[in-house]
């Protein structure tokens, strides 16, 4: 017999009850440990996740203004030209002595972009270029699409190469001297000790030219530190792109400088880059300089010396010519521009001579390596929308009958790197069976001579345009070259791109 004992039905039911309220509490207390436990890993990794996610770039306020001796000549404004903070306080990107303040950089892709821009109206006509008979139907075949997103997409670009004469050492040629012009960059983002304006206006040329943006992987520090030096010195100097405007070289600096900063200006807008301080007006008052620099005669002169008993030289007229055709396609309206590019055409076609040449002042010029600067007028006349005037066919003629470049042949013309740098871009115009012959020596020689660092040695022909800066200097050979190598898919604001 056993004894058992019963509970009554209520104190069941309180049972159950406390049973259920005690596991309900250890429920919550198990999903507050849970909440408490993620908080605390998210503030532990929240570091992790967010340095790095916004890369800026310093800026500086200016505090002090530099100022150029030389008077300058009396600038035009441009139409809609935005008022500006003054010069005192304007900030601008910096590469030095930064600032508390940073722009955040956005996170957009840049080495294969996937927007069109445009039908090509930016960059030339799109009409059909000299021609003249025997396959040559000149540089503007119809060009349809992007111009930036062909050298912008890695597989347009490789393209385009291919089909015009280039290979893939040209593309390695290319990286390897962008590699060492960014080891050599000094610390404020410019290049070299003299002529600092005109080697970084180069320079960025060279890295825009490859599409390399503030935005790049590899090369977006050194290309936003080269445009806050170009910018810096333009908003220390009233304008001017040289801090030394009475020396010969001056008003080279000033226009190889515009040339950059408008290239930069129109590749950055294109492709959505994050406005840049200061660039805007940086261009507007550059272009300015030189429009107002022009000589009665229709050519430049050095420092811009409108009274100046020479005349101007088309070695210092070829800049500022490309700088204004760089300047045409930022969008910004220069009033003037057109009247003084006609201008400038003029005075080239009466520097021309019988058979073809251009002369230096002149079109008969007592030293003949001074007719090396004929892919200058050829050039101008091309990219200012003439690719059929007679001056460029005749300059076509005279090039082609002695094309290429070489080193170490002091007798020879093209041996000078100045000339073979305008010469590559107007025979690439041109096109056809002119261009597909001077690409048989022009290629391979730049090729075969690149040094395993990157750079060029100096050939022993000639130089112009820089003084004693010239061929002898190493960022200035390494970058003509590099320009010279990306003809084949590189557009400049001046031509209207390469043929089909």
């Amino acid at each position: 017999m056993s004894i058992h004992a019963q509970l009554s039905p209520e104190a069941v039911e309180r049972l159950r009850a406390q049973s259920r309220r005690t596991t309900l509490s250890a429920i919550a207390i198990s999903l507050l440990a849970l909440v408490f436990i993620g908080v605390l890993l998210a503030l532990w990794l929240l570091p992790i996740f967010t340095t790095g996610s916004e890369p800026t770039v310093e800026i500086e306020r200016y505090v002090k203004s530099e100022t150029i001796t030389t008077p300058a000549p009396k600038v035009p404004m441009s139409k809609a030209n935005p008022s500006a903070p003054s010069r005192t306080q304007a900030p601008a990107i910096a590469a030095n002595a930064p600032a508390p303040m940073n722009i955040p950089t956005p996170d957009i892709p840049i080495s294969l972009p996937s927007m069109d821009f445009g039908s090509g109206e930016d960059f030339g006509d799109g009409s059909v270029g000299s021609g003249d008979g025997n396959g040559n139907k000149g540089q503007f075949t119809g060009i349809q699409g992007s111009t930036f997103g062909s050298r912008c997409d890695l597989k347009e670009r490789l393209r385009r190469l291919a089909e015009n004469g280039g290979n893939d050492a040209c593309e390695a040629a290319v990286v390897k001297g962008l590699r060492w012009l960014k080891q050599t960059q000094n610390e404020d983002g410019s290049w070299t000790s003299t002529n600092r304006e005109a080697m970084t206006g180069l320079a960025l040329l060279a890295f825009l030219g490859h599409c390399e943006t503030p935005l790049s992987e590899e090369f977006g520090d050194t290309v936003t530190r080269a445009i806050a030096y170009l910018i810096d010195s333009s908003m220390k100097n009233k304008g001017y792109l040289t801090r030394n405007l009475p020396a010969i070289s001056g008003c080279y600096e000033h226009a190889i400088g515009t040339y950059a900063l408008a290239e930069a200006y129109t590749l950055c807008s294109k492709l959505g880059v994050v406005e840049i301080p200061n660039l805007r007006e940086s261009v507007e008052k550059a272009v300015n300089i030189i429009i107002a620099g022009q000589h009665p005669s229709g050519g430049w002169d050095y420092r811009y010396d409108v009274g100046a008993t020479r005349g101007g030289d088309v070695s210092v007229s070829g800049w500022q010519i490309q700088a204004l055709k760089a300047a045409n396609h930022t969008g910004i309206e220069f009033r003037e521009i057109r009247k003084v590019t006609t201008k400038a055409l003029d005075y080239l076609s009466d520097c021309q001579a019988s058979n073809g040449a251009f002369g230096y002042t002149a079109r008969k010029e007592p030293n003949g390596a001074r007719f090396a600067l004929t892919g200058v007028g050829v050039l101008a006349f091309q990219m200012w929308d003439k690719p059929r005037a007679r001056e460029v066919r005749r300059g076509i003629d005279f090039i082609a009958k002695d094309p290429g470049i070489s080193w170490g042949n002091g007798d020879k013309r093209h041996g000078d790197l100045y000339s073979a740098y305008y010469d590559s871009q107007a025979m690439m115009n041109q096109g056809g069976n002119d261009w597909l012959e001077y690409n048989k020596t022009f290629r391979d020689s730049l090729l075969n001579n690149q040094a395993p660092n990157g750079t060029w040695p100096a050939t022993k022909d000639g130089h112009h345009g820089l003084g004693g800066a010239g061929g002898w200097n190493e960022h200035y050979r390494t970058t003509l070259c590099i320009l010279m190598l990306e003809v084949y898919y590189r557009f400049l604001p001046g031509t209207g791109g390469a043929p089909k």
